[in-house]
């Protein structure tokens, strides 16, 4: 495998850098990000992963050995070969979608060409624990919405049980909220006699 390849930048083209080693043109493909930082002439170092097909050998071109790290194991999220890899890394840097995955960002992910909400989906699945974390550390899960207290259903579904519409039932729910969230332990039987006294009031 060849890891890196270092020599005087020969060329530029949109997906190309063409680095001279040892007096021999290798093609490296890279992206935009990739080859802004480099110029014709001056001496550049690209880590390198080489993707071997029947018909051919592709180098691809990263600036550090992260990147280069995180190209492979894209690619073995299925139906992710180098060029979608590739072009996952031109969108997102690596945290970027090291982030991603850990929070489940379907978002970032249809955001790169190729990539639609399902694929987004399926990849945030498969890679779930293959990326390692951010530079940053692990990313802290989204905080879950906080489930109702039970009284609240509980006293919800007594109402509608005793003939109220569920709109009614949830105006006199909300009205004993005070009542129920100052009590430690608030008892359902006293809230519903509340309740219904705010009902019959309405009335």
């Amino acid at each position: 495998m060849i890891a890196f390849v270092t020599g005087p930048v020969a060329a530029l083209a949109p997906t190309t850098a063409v680095i001279e080693v040892g007096g021999v043109g290798m093609a490296v493909q890279c992206t935009p990000n990739t080859l802004s930082g480099l110029r014709i002439g001056q001496e550049a170092r690209l880590h390198t992963s080489l993707v071997v097909r029947e018909d051919s050998l592709t180098l691809y071109g990263f600036p550090d050995d992260d990147e280069r790290q995180v190209f492979e194991l894209l690619q073995t999220a299925s139906g992710v070969g180098p060029r979608l890899a590739q072009a996952m890394l031109a969108v997102h840097a690596p945290d970027a979608l090291r982030v991603a995955v850990a929070s489940g960002d379907e978002k970032a992910l249809t955001a790169v060409p190729g990539i639609g909400k399902k694929g987004a989906q399926k990849l945030l699945l498969e890679l779930k624990d293959r990326l390692g974390a951010p530079a940053g550390g692990p990313v802290a899960a989204p905080a879950a919405a906080s489930a109702p207290p039970p009284w609240r259903d509980q006293l919800h579904a007594a109402l509608v049980g005793l003939g109220y519409q569920a709109r009614e039932a949830e105006e006199a729910v909300s009205a004993v909220a005070p009542q129920a969230e100052a009590e430690a332990d608030p008892q359902v039987g006293q809230l519903l006699r509340a309740a219904l006294q705010t009902l019959n009031r309405a009335r």
